[in-house]
């Protein structure tokens, strides 16, 4: 059986801009930063794309223990795999403990853009891989809880 394409045999598909070329990131080569609008406690590694444009990108988020993230929104849809620790996730515009749902690693989650969420890295650090179109968005449910609204 055979797919027809539009892209000739053998010819690059670039995904984004500088990178038709093959791209491996061992996990020592990843650079963790501060992540703007998070807890202090959050860390974002970019591996692929831009999450400040358009296009495709995908990004590492990593929780230290015991840290909350309020309920907020994305406009994008995204796809979040757990790569370590466990990821605890509810859904709703309250943070509410009894709706936090447990996933372990290798889990992956899809998450429609605009829905209100939470998280809580409960028993320990967790990392989870973020894939979506950009650019990212972040708008918290009660702007009190936005780290960027701190005096």
């Amino acid at each position: 059986m055979s797919i027809a394409s539009d892209i000739p045999s053998g010819s690059p598909r670039p995904h984004q801009p500088g990178q038709e070329h093959f791209l491996a990131i061992r996990p020592e080569e990843i650079v963790w930063e501060p992540f703007v609008g998070y807890p202090n406690a959050a860390r974002v590694a970019t591996l692929v794309g831009d999450p400040t444009r358009p296009g495709p990108y995908a990004v590492r988020v990593r929780l230290s223990a015991g840290t909350r993230m309020a309920p907020h929104r994305h406009p994008e849809d995204r796809l979040y795999t757990v790569i370590s620790g466990v990821f605890y996730i509810g859904r709703g515009e309250v943070f509410d403990e009894d709706k936090l749902e447990a996933f372990a690693p290798g889990t992956l989650i899809f998450l429609p853009g605009g829905q209100p969420h939470f998280h809580w890295a409960k028993s320990g650090d967790y990392v989870t891989q973020v894939i979506a179109i950009g650019p990212l968005g972040l708008d918290y449910v009660d702007l009190k809880d936005d780290p960027r609204t701190e005096q």
